[in-house]
């Protein structure tokens, strides 16, 4: 590797099992891996820059929904995350750069975003993504509780439905993220949303600032009108 190049995700990795403890992987940066087969406690990836976190049960779990505490990716920057369990309250919040999948999130989650990209394959909490001025956050909601936990004077909401190349841009987008999800995890939520992805897609929401979508479409707008 060249001096001042990044390093891939996953060029060291680490393998912890049992239930970590306060800040997890905080500040991780680019080329570390981190696989936790157990449970970890708050402020998991705070701060994070880089790498990748992957959380899972343990085989022989008996099912306990929660795998992460709050407040995790609290400031990250950049880096994955990928948990197949719920996380708690505050889940990304002040986050402007990291990816994350979780399965279900508690309140104020996505609070002051700036950027990345959440997707959350469960129940959330209220206040989702109060403050956000930047990202989107991909929700799995097979019914219309959704809505009621946003400010939609600030966020825009809207279904992964339709025909227009931004729909199918963002679904290709969360569609790559779960299969990474599923393999990294082994997911048994992500893959069966992956086996029944035609109507799973239509279930999505798609939350993201009021002000950002209106600059991307213009963009978007501007683009196809060039071509034409």
């Amino acid at each position: 590797m060249e001096l001042g190049t990044s390093a891939p995700p996953g060029s060291a990795r680490m393998t912890f099992t049992g239930q970590a403890g306060q800040s997890f992987g905080a500040f991780l940066t680019d080329g570390i891996e981190f696989l936790l087969i157990g449970e970890a406690n708050d402020y998991v990836g705070k701060g994070m820059g880089g790498g990748r976190i992957i959380v899972r049960p343990p085989d022989d779990d008996a099912g306990d929904p929660y795998l992460l505490g709050n407040t995790v990716l609290y400031g990250a920057t950049g880096g994955e995350l990928f948990c197949a369990g719920r996380a708690g309250e505050r889940f990304a919040v002040r986050n402007s750069g990291a990816s994350a999948v979780v399965e279900g999130v508690g309140e104020h989650a996505a609070e002051y975003m700036t950027g990345g990209t959440l997707v959350i394959l469960g129940p959330v909490g209220h206040n989702l993504g109060a403050g956000m001025t930047g990202g989107e956050v991909f929700v799995y909601d097979a019914g219309i509780r959704l809505p009621a936990m946003v400010n939609a004077e600030l966020v825009d909401v809207h279904r992964l439905s339709g025909e227009h190349q931004l729909l199918l841009e963002q679904g290709l987008r969360l569609r790559e993220l779960l299969e990474r999800h599923a393999a990294y995890t082994g997911s048994i939520v992500a893959q069966a949303i992956l086996q029944d992805w035609h109507d799973a897609l239509h279930r999505f929401w798609r939350i993201a600032p009021k002000a950002d979508v209106a600059r991307i479409e213009n963009q978007h707008e501007g683009t196809l009108a060039a071509r034409a």
